[in-house]
């Protein structure tokens, strides 16, 4: 995948800006608060619909203004793809390919595959569970067809069980085959997606460490566990075992809503034990595997995006992950950093084509 030019109006604190690009990588330096990462904000949302840093869309008009528009001409191996993103307050966004709309948002997924790398990203090791299986399905809802749906299905049956508890609560009542209607629909979809997660972290592992093996030099071993309730009975047992505490909680205590990855380090925590350069090197490792798997599953190799990713890092590993992804056979990098000299030496080690863009 290639972005050729790109069109921002009114997006975040960008008036309007229309960029050509031409090389594989590109590269956007200056003093935080020129809009760097809003740039790459912008291609992320042409390709999933929604921005990485701000998914409630009107928040992202800029100031005082009544809308945005989004454009973007990228090209494949199936040919060009234009797409328009736009949304005016009190309306409900538009998002087209090639000038015809889309019905849903679903129907896009996975058509521009990208990858960001941003320090936001450090949210999966100090966040909550939710963050952590946002991940997971981010990249089965672009690879595996039907998996989206299913986990929106899933969601709203959820939703729809904890009201019925709370009903009961309220209203000192129970009837238990109301109950089961929504169990047995959890239960079969549970079923299906919690083996696509299993499945998926099962081919993830081997390519993770090999990854965060490169960045680190070998200097120390990771890995990724997946825990999930369904791995020891399936979701229509654990509704009987939780019958009553779910009654008490008025919610769903248990089912893949609660599923989490474990990230550890030489066997330890990586949260509590890692150093900062250390997490971050992880991070760095679990996108570079997300794209090598979009890759492999898409046959197209994804945009990525570097916002500001090498804080923290040292000169060696910034020019490490500069020739892990020309190994890896990518098709273009956007770059956004605060420190011109320190992208501009990681870029000419690595030897590669680029185009830098002073703001």
């Amino acid at each position: 995948m290639f972005l050729k030019e790109l069109h921002l109006t009114q997006y975040k604190n960008i008036e309007m800006e229309n960029f050509h690009f031409s090389q594989p990588i590109n590269c956007f330096v200056g003093p935080n608060g020129r809009g760097k990462s809003n740039i790459l904000d912008a291609i992320y949302h042409l390709a999933y619909g929604k921005g990485y840093f701000n998914p409630q869309a009107v928040q992202n008009i800029q100031f005082e203004k009544d809308f945005f528009v989004l454009e973007g001409l990228f090209e494949s191996a199936l040919g060009e793809e234009k797409i328009h993103c736009s949304l005016k307050k009190g309306h409900k966004k538009t998002l087209k390919r090639n000038g015809k709309p889309y019905s849903t948002l679903t129907e896009h997924i996975g058509k521009i595959p990208v990858v960001m790398i941003s320090p936001a990203d450090n949210d999966l090791i100090t966040e909550g569970s939710a963050v952590r299986r946002k991940f997971i399905d981010g990249i089965l809802s672009q690879t595996v067809p039907g998996y989206l749906q299913k986990l929106l299905d899933y969601s709203k049956i959820l939703s729809q069980r904890n009201a019925l508890l709370k009903y009961f609560a309220l209203n000192r009542t129970f009837d238990q085959d109301t109950l089961e209607v929504y169990n047995e629909q959890m239960h079969v979809l549970a079923a299906d997606l919690f083996e696509e997660r299993k499945s998926f972290i099962e081919g993830f592992q081997p390519l993770f460490e090999k990854h965060y093996h490169q960045i680190s030099g070998g200097q120390e071993k990771s890995q990724v566990h997946y825990n999930s309730h369904l791995t020891d009975a399936s979701l229509k047992e654990l509704f009987e075992q939780n019958l009553s505490k779910d009654r008490t909680l008025q919610y769903t205590s248990t089912g893949i809503h609660k599923d989490d990855l474990n990230f550890e380090m030489n066997g330890e925590n990586i949260k509590k034990y890692g150093s900062q350069g250390q997490q971050k090197t992880f991070l760095v490792a679990l996108k570079l595997t997300q794209f090598e798997w979009l890759k492999k599953a898409t046959q197209t190799a994804p945009i990525i995006l570097l916002d500001d990713a090498f804080d923290k890092l040292d000169q060696q590993r910034v020019s490490q992950i500069i020739g892990l992804m020309k190994d890896e056979a990518f098709s273009q990098i956007f770059i956004s950093d605060t420190h011109k000299e320190r992208s501009l030496n990681a870029l000419k080690q690595a030897d590669m084509a680029y185009e830098l863009f002073e703001l």
